[in-house]
């Protein structure tokens, strides 16, 4: 093998290793907004996987109209990519997941799929134990008693700490909504 040769392949490999690695890194910055754009909100049951969601929500309201909570909301002074796409505030209105779960059947476009109410994951409760009432001695009950789920998704620990139970939290935001805590204790993220 001469040198001449092993030069050239040396020359190719680091073209392909620079070509490639713009385009890693171009790609990795596109997922990394999508990931943290998809943290930020809470969508309305059954909703497909944020990237897609974004290209596939008509944004026609169908869900925001028969949402008898009036939970679901249309996104506002966002971007033109999110404005007018449901989403949940649960500190305001938590989704009560209501027993015709209309929202889903309302929604012509499939960004909300029809999903039975046992695999609903929309978000997932987290708690911080520091401003917890239960932290400073006070017995509050409200985010395990008033959580739709009941213990399948919230319950008290050995110790009388509130636990999430990750299987069973649907993500609801009921639990957020009836903390009484400031800042609150129990917060719920989108999965």
């Amino acid at each position: 093998m001469s040198a001449d040769g092993g030069g050239r392949r040396q020359f190719f490999r680091q073209l392909v290793d620079r070509t490639l690695g713009q385009a890693a890194d171009y790609v990795g910055d596109r997922v990394d907004g999508l990931v943290g754009r998809e943290r930020q909100r809470l969508r309305p049951p059954g909703a497909i996987a944020e990237v897609n969601f974004l290209d596939t929500c008509y944004r026609c309201g169908n869900c925001v109209d028969v949402c008898p909570a009036k939970a679901i909301q249309h996104a506002k002074d966002e971007s033109d990519e999110l404005n007018g796409t449901p989403v949940i505030f649960a500190d305001s209105q938590p989704c009560l997941v209501c027993d015709g779960l209309e929202c889903m059947s309302a929604c012509p476009s499939g960004a909300l799929q029809i999903t039975p109410r046992a695999q609903i994951r929309m978000g997932l409760a987290h708690i911080d134990h520091e401003p917890c009432l239960r932290t400073s001695g006070e017995l509050c009950t409200e985010c395990v008693d008033t959580c739709p789920e009941g213990e399948r998704a919230l319950r008290f620990d050995a110790q009388g700490a509130v636990e999430v139970i990750a299987e069973g939290c649907i993500g609801c935001g009921v639990c957020q909504w009836r903390c009484p805590s400031q800042p609150k204790a129990i917060v719920v993220l989108p999965r």
